[in-house]
């Protein structure tokens, strides 16, 4: 069976969010699912089989990280349309059926990947009691964002602020549904990114993120709010970094990124 690792929000190899992608004829039984999530032991592997033609989807498209399935992931779904490009499956527009909806990818001839998601509504909250130690960063504002995401967007004072999160992990583990999304505006835009982001997801088994494509659908109105522009670049990461470019469209949100294979081979089970 082939198995792929695709580096998702970069056109270079070993930065952005590594994906797995598996190409399958149907689904098989969840626990064999889950478990060949846990053997790859990235943020998310995707699962992906052909449906029949004249539906409203084109494949289905399933995420687990090595916890747990989740209801919606960007980076794992740019990496399964760049193998379906890729690989010649698929030409233009792929539409999925996901537990979040039918989502579209459409790739362009330069080869970057535009993806349509639902954009995230966004509720004002108090910081819960804690969440500020557990992060070690002054906190500005607290937002909830809605189903299919389940994460905290928390707004700091600063780019470096951001930069220089240690949060710690346990601590956040029982203050949010999913995740922690720290958040700031960009010190210098002239360098190619309007905000800048980190995720942190110990509660389902992923303690930072890289690049959360999913994130973005409540960063794009965040931020397009504040900046009074619907087309804006965000740079998330730690150690290691990825772009994503995002274009609000009401209750849609664009996500555009390039995405590369680092891995091809062959797994035994």
């Amino acid at each position: 069976m082939r198995i792929r690792i695709v580096d998702a929000f970069t056109d270079r190899p070993f930065s952005g969010n590594p994906a797995g992608v598996l190409l399958l004829d149907s689904f098989p039984e969840d626990h064999w699912l889950q478990k060949v999530a846990t053997e790859v032991n990235l943020s998310e592997t995707a699962f992906a089989h052909p449906l029949p033609p004249g539906g409203e989807a084109d494949w289905a498209l399933r995420w687990f990280t090595p916890a747990t399935e989740v209801d919606m992931c960007g980076h794992a779904t740019l990496a399964t349309a760049h193998v379906l490009h890729t690989t010649g499956a698929v030409t233009g527009t792929v539409r999925f059926a996901a537990r979040c909806g039918v989502l579209a990818a459409t790739t362009a001839p330069d080869g970057t990947i535009t993806m349509d998601f639902p954009t995230s509504s966004l509720t004002p909250v108090a910081a819960p009691d804690g969440l500020e130690k557990a992060l070690g960063a002054e906190i500005v504002s607290v937002h909830d964002t809605a189903a299919h995401i389940g994460d905290l967007l928390v707004e700091l004072r600063d780019e470096a602020a951001v930069r220089s999160l240690t949060p710690d992990l346990t601590a956040l583990t029982g203050l949010s549904e999913r995740g922690v999304i720290a958040t700031a505006v960009a010190e210098q835009p002239d360098r190619g990114y309007d905000f800048v982001s980190r995720g942190f997801f110990p509660r389902v088994g992923i303690d930072e993120d890289p690049v959360t494509g999913s994130a973005h659908t409540a960063l794009a109105p965040f931020w397009s709010a504040r900046l009074g522009r619907d087309d804006l670049t965000g740079l998330q990461g730690g150690a290691r970094t990825g772009i994503v470019h995002t274009r609000l469209r009401g209750d849609r949100t664009l996500l555009t990124g390039h995405a590369v294979t680092v891995i091809d081979g062959e797994l035994n089970a």
